[in-house]
Parts: C-alpha cells; sequence; structure tokens
C-alpha cells in the first residue's frame, strides 16, 4: 500500500485553505475585527444613503466635479492592491479614534441644520478615516491613511470656495490667451473675460473655461500616481502640487486652440460647441503623459541610493 503525502500538508506544516499562495491567513481576533470594520463602513453608508446619492447626482450635473465619481473606484483599487500585506496586518482596536467618529457625527448634524452639504460629505470620509483607526488600529490605519485621505477629492468643493478658486482661475485664462494670441500676430480686445479677434470674433472665456474641471480631474490623477508608485515621498508631493500647473497650462493651451479654431472658421457656432469640450478631452492624455514625464525626469536628475524595497513592502 502506497502512501500519497497529503497535499494540504508541507514541511513547515499545515497550510492554511483558502489563503493566498504564502501568505498566512489573519488570525480569528483580526478576522473578527476586519468583519466588524466592514459591517460598520456599511452602515455608515447606509446612513449616509441620501448624502451620497446628491453627491452622485452632483458629479453628474457638474462638470467641474464628474471625476470625484472615479475616486471611490480607486480607492477600492488601490485597497485591493494592498490586500495581501494588509491581510497579515495587525489589527489592534485603537478606542481614542472614536473621538474622530464622534466628531464627524457632530459636524454632520451641524451640516443638517446649516443646510450644508458640504459638510456633510467632509463628516462622511472624516467618519470613515475614524473608524478605520478606531476599529483597524495605528498599523493598519498608518498602511492606508492616504488612499481614505484620497477619498476628499471626491468631495465637490464648497462654493465659497469655489467661486474663490474659479472667477481668478477664468481672469488668468482669459489674460494668458490674450497675450498668447498677441504673439501669434492676432489683434486682440478685451473686455472682461470676452475676448475680441482681429475686429470681427468674440470669444468668450466662459466659467467652464476656467480650468477648474481640468485642475480637479488632474490632481486626481496625480494623486492615483503618487498613491500607485515606489518613489521617495517628496517626489510623490511635486508630483501632486505640480498637477495644479500643468492643468492651467494645459486649459490655455485649450483656450488658445479654440480661439483661433473659431477665427479660422469666422466664429462657427459648431467649432465653439464641439471643439471645445474635445479640446477639452484630448488634453486629458496630454496632462497624463506631461505627469509620467515629470516622473522620469525626477529619477534621472535623482539618484536614490536607498535600498530596494523588498517584494509586499509597505510603498
Amino acid at each position: 500500500m502506497s502512501l500519497a503525502p497529503d497535499p494540504t500538508v508541507t514541511q513547515g506544516g499545515p497550510t492554511q485553505i483558502g489563503s493566498e499562495a504564502g501568505i498566512p491567513a489573519p488570525p480569528q481576533t483580526a478576522r473578527a475585527a476586519l468583519t466588524a470594520l466592514i459591517v460598520l463602513l456599511g452602515a455608515l453608508t447606509a446612513s449616509y444613503w441620501t448624502t451620497l446619492t446628491e453627491l452622485a447626482r452632483d458629479w453628474k450635473s457638474s462638470e467641474d466635479y464628474s471625476a470625484g465619481a472615479f475616486v471611490p473606484l480607486v480607492a477600492i483599487y488601490l485597497l485591493w492592491e494592498k490586500r495581501s500585506l494588509l491581510r497579515t496586518q495587525e489589527v489592534r482596536p485603537f478606542w481614542p479614534a472614536a473621538l474622530i467618529v464622534l466628531a464627524a457625527e457632530a459636524a454632520r448634524y451641524k451640516g443638517l441644520l446649516d443646510l450644508r452639504q458640504s459638510v456633510e460629505r467632509y463628516a462622511f470620509v472624516l467618519e470613515v478615516i475614524g473608524l478605520v483607526w478606531w476599529i483597524g488600529g495605528g498599523a493598519l490605519f498608518r498602511r492606508v491613511f492616504w488612499i481614505l485621505a484620497f477619498l476628499f477629492l471626491m468631495v465637490p468643493l464648497p462654493g465659497r470656495i469655489h467661486n474663490a478658486i474659479s472667477n481668478p482661475l477664468q481672469a488668468q485664462a482669459t489674460t494668458a490667451a490674450n497675450f498668447v494670441l498677441d504673439l501669434a500676430g492676432i489683434v486682440v480686445r478685451r473686455e472682461g473675460n470676452i475676448l475680441t479677434l482681429n475686429d470681427r470674433v468674440q470669444v468668450g472665456v466662459v466659467e467652464a473655461c476656467s480650468g477648474l474641471r481640468m485642475m480637479t480631474t488632474f490632481l486626481i490623477v496625480a494623486a492615483f500616481l503618487a498613491l500607485s508608485i515606489r518613489r521617495p515621498a517628496w517626489q510623490k508631493i511635486v508630483l501632486v502640487i505640480s498637477s495644479v500647473p500643468v492643468a492651467i497650462a494645459c486649459n490655455v493651451v485649450r483656450v488658445v486652440a479654440t480661439a483661433w479654431l473659431l477665427l479660422a472658421t469666422d466664429g462657427s457656432r459648431a467649432v465653439e460647441k464641439y471643439f471645445h469640450d474635445f479640446a477639452g478631452y484630448a488634453m486629458m492624455p496630454v496632462a497624463v503623459v506631461l505627469l509620467v514625464g515629470e516622473l522620469w525626469l525626477l529619477s534621472k536628475l535623482v539618484v536614490d541610493d536607498r535600498p530596494v524595497p523588498a517584494p509586499g513592502a509597505p510603498r
């Protein structure tokens, strides 16, 4: 009679069935804590359901913040990419973090009283952060903090802040387009945010041309890249911050291209209607190329002599 080896037994002892290769299953206490965390996050989402559905409607109706709809999906993807590391992470509840949850609930209540949707939305993200820290503990929280903070980008800016940013951006885009068109030899007369080209074609740099949509989108893309790559922290910070001037520059290119084409077609309404949006979408891959090129340039200018982290190590 031959004795076949038991496939569930290795030299190091029995293998946890259902666990990933080489990754031990979390202990029962950690598994229970993670299960409780998932249940609590689900209950939290249900309690904020009205707020979240209104947020989804804003994503759909506002071009400036439509990219926010991708933020939760990207966050889930980033957490999924870290699943192997998170499964082996120590889970020990950190009770003082419950104060963050209470503070978020207080802010939510204040937002409901004052009819301030932005406060409720930011309170939701803050409460998610507080719950993860409370139930998951400090070690787990440190692994996912920046992914959770990334969720703040899904919330549209409050009205006052939106106007404080959008209006100067609109004026800046008009000024920059005026300057570039002047350099190109086109006679430009400016009245507010309206440019008259060669005394026959008017181009209005409206609020939609302010570049805020590009800025929010590029900021989300840059943050995603920063969370996905293995680079020194300062390079990630430079990448995220640089997304703002990149967005402004790309928006100026779009406005100038639209103005030039309008002049070439004697103010065709079709050009104004379709090319403006097309140019905006065309700038997205351009911005990604610029950001990736920036990372390449940083890698060439700065030599990192630190040891290469082991596979599976935190980024």
